[in-house]
């Protein structure tokens, strides 16, 4: 403090006395604007940053969390610029706005979505495009959402002064790697980026992502959790020792638990970057630290070649619990809705390292905490390329064709086909005929790839999921008379749900040219109707009635109100993620729960 408050702090008749916090503008934060190598722009500050966003340029703009990657929303060559030069083709950047009027005039903003928008958490909240907004379409290509939130610190408020009602606010990055959040580093990293760097000399502690949530129904549906909800603890039932649970690979994300509290970290990110796994030991000494939580159990995924798993191995002196993905899955749901006993487990995802050593994805599980059976699970599938079909939506079209059509599924009039050259035909028939580098799958995620792919939506992504965020975004606009069959099989491993009768509903539909959206809500409405029929043979089996509902496919608002709906008809209690993730960055909190009640912490 400089002496005038020292004076005012320790007067016990000032109004200042022991004030928290306490500034002014001499001792108080400073902000500075700082060019691409470090030196100081000789301009007020804000009003060089505000000149510099309305000429179209990139500023670097330091939160509480990190930096952001500021520029206009308004403006699609700044906003392609943005795209260019972090390597983002297609994935949607977040809106910042500088009040919920503003948000109110981009959006359709729902009572319920203005409370959460408005919350103290400030999270980038998915909200319905206005039409005619003027908001750049390279903002959110080929999506019907905006991510909006408003501001989360005091220079945000100030960035909102001047006549720019929005700003686009993507973390500070090249595409998956760790937000910067130091100055040194930003400066270094960003410098090919960023035309001017809007800082301050506050330091930031501990980096933390914006977190990302949906309204579904009247709560918040997590897509990241991380800024405004870390490390608020999720109430669990209790376990008895304590646990480090380390997630997955993807959106990866630890927890420490013990007793009734389980603590998620924030955000990290996808372990297959260097930099995101260098960073691990550092959240996990923070959230040490935060919580005074010592782990005797280490809690990680069933599949060996995950960098968690990795990490779990160097971890000497500690007991390890290999978790089962979808297993976890299950358990994290029942954990934060404070469920003990047993009951049926619905896991939808992309993929997860099956009990057999073969790829799961979209699960049938009946169960609790102790273990799990597999009571049904989706037909297989081949993944022709193995890895790559996860990224081209063709690949699975090819696959699910090649089901129905054999070696004649190339004389169909569909997009899918028509994008496959001559000579690679025959390369295709031979892997999915012989099975040759296309591994079986019974991938929820991937049969949404598939649809999105015969129905020409989307033949290759840019970033994950994107194939069925717009399968979804096609549905929302049709309507379904009539869902299409399907059919539940006696499996060796549990019930099969068949879904070629329903893949032969959507080609058939789509080269009669019935309209696309239409299509895409009858396959949603479809898989619901089939979900909810295996469930009640499970019930009838096993006298189970309540169902969870996991895995990053129940992201899709559409499906899981359309499986909620039909499983509460059918007299099922169902319970849906809120305060942790469904998709693999929940996945610690049952890893902890599982490993906390199993017999090494009995």
């Amino acid at each position: 403090m400089c002496g005038d408050c020292r004076r005012e702090y320790e007067d016990p008749a000032d109004r200042r006395f022991h004030a928290q916090p306490i500034a002014c503008p001499v001792c108080g934060p400073q902000l500075k604007l700082l060019d691409p190598q470090g030196a100081v722009v000789d301009t007020d500050p804000l009003t060089g940053a505000f000149a510099a966003l309305k000429e179209g340029k990139i500023v670097a703009i330091k939160g509480i969390g990190g930096f952001h990657l500021a520029v206009d929303p308004f403006n699609s060559v700044a906003v392609r610029e943005l795209r260019s030069k972090k390597r983002r083709d297609e994935k949607p950047f977040a809106i910042m706005t500088g009040s919920l009027l503003t948000a109110e005039e981009l959006a359709h903003v729902s009572p319920i979505e203005a409370r959460f928008l408005s919350g103290p958490e400030r999270p980038v909240l998915l909200l319905r495009k206005r039409a005619g907004n003027g908001i750049a379409p390279e903002v959110a290509p080929a999506n019907d959402y905006l991510g909006i939130m408003l501001p989360s610190s005091p220079l945000h408020y100030l960035l909102f002064g001047g006549s720019l009602p929005a700003l686009v606010m993507t973390s500070a990055n090249i595409s998956d790697e760790p937000i910067l959040y130091r100055d040194g580093d930003a400066l270094r990293e960003l410098s090919g980026i960023a035309d001017l760097f809007l800082a301050h000399d506050r330091k930031i502690h501990a980096p933390c992502d914006d977190s990302v949530i949906r309204v579904f129904r009247t709560h918040p549906l997590m897509m990241r959790r991380s800024r405004g909800y870390v490390p608020r603890p999720v109430l669990i039932p209790m376990i008895s020792g304590n646990v480090l649970a380390l997630g997955g690979e993807l959106k990866a994300a630890v927890c420490l638990a013990g007793g009734e509290q389980g603590f998620m970290s924030r955000h990290i990110g996808d372990l297959k970057s260097p930099a995101t796994m260098a960073s691990v030991e550092a959240v996990i000494a923070g959230l040490k630290k935060l919580t005074a939580i010592t782990e005797e159990v280490v809690a990680h995924d069933l599949h060996p070649d995950y960098h968690s798993t990795v990490i779990a191995d160097a971890l000497t002196g500690r007991p390890k619990v290999a978790v089962q993905h979808h297993h976890a899955h299950m358990a994290s749901c029942m954990a934060e809705n404070r469920l003990d006993g047993e009951l049926i487990g619905i896991v939808f995802d992309g993929a997860g390292y099956g009990a057999d050593g073969s790829i799961w994805g979209g699960e049938f599980l009946s169960g609790g905490y102790a273990g799990f059976r597999r009571a049904g699970h989706l037909r297989e599938m081949r993944l022709p390329g193995g890895d790559a079909a996860a990224r081209e939506p063709c690949r699975m079209a090819l696959a699910i064709l090649f089901q129905l059509y054999g070696d004649d599924l190339f004389d169909l009039p569909l997009e899918a086909v028509r994008g496959i050259e001559k000579e690679q035909r025959n390369i295709f028939l031979q892997m999915l005929g012989k099975g040759i580098n296309s591994p079986m799958t019974t991938s929820c995620g991937r049969l949404f790839d598939a649809v999105a792919g015969i129905l020409g939506i989307r033949m290759k992504m840019s970033y994950e999921g994107q194939a069925a965020i717009e399968l979804e975004g096609e549905a929302e606009r049709g309507s379904c008379e009539e869902a299409y069959a399907f059919g539940i099989l006696p499996g060796t491993d549990g019930l099969i749900l068949d879904w070629l009768p329903m893949m032969r509903g959507v080609v058939d539909d789509g080269l009669a040219g019935r309209k696309r959206p239409d299509i895409a809500a009858t396959f949603h409405r479809s898989l619901a109707a089939a979900s909810a029929a295996l469930c009640r043979e499970i019930r009838r089996e096993s006298g189970l009635d309540r169902v969870v509902l996991s895995g990053g496919v129940f992201q899709n608002r559409l499906l899981s109100e359309e499986i909620l709906t039909l499983l509460e008809v059918d007299g099922f209690k169902v319970f849906t993620h809120r305060l942790v993730p469904p998709n693999d960055g929940g996945l610690a909190l049952g890893q902890a729960m599982i490993a906390g009640r199993s017999q090494l912490c009995a």
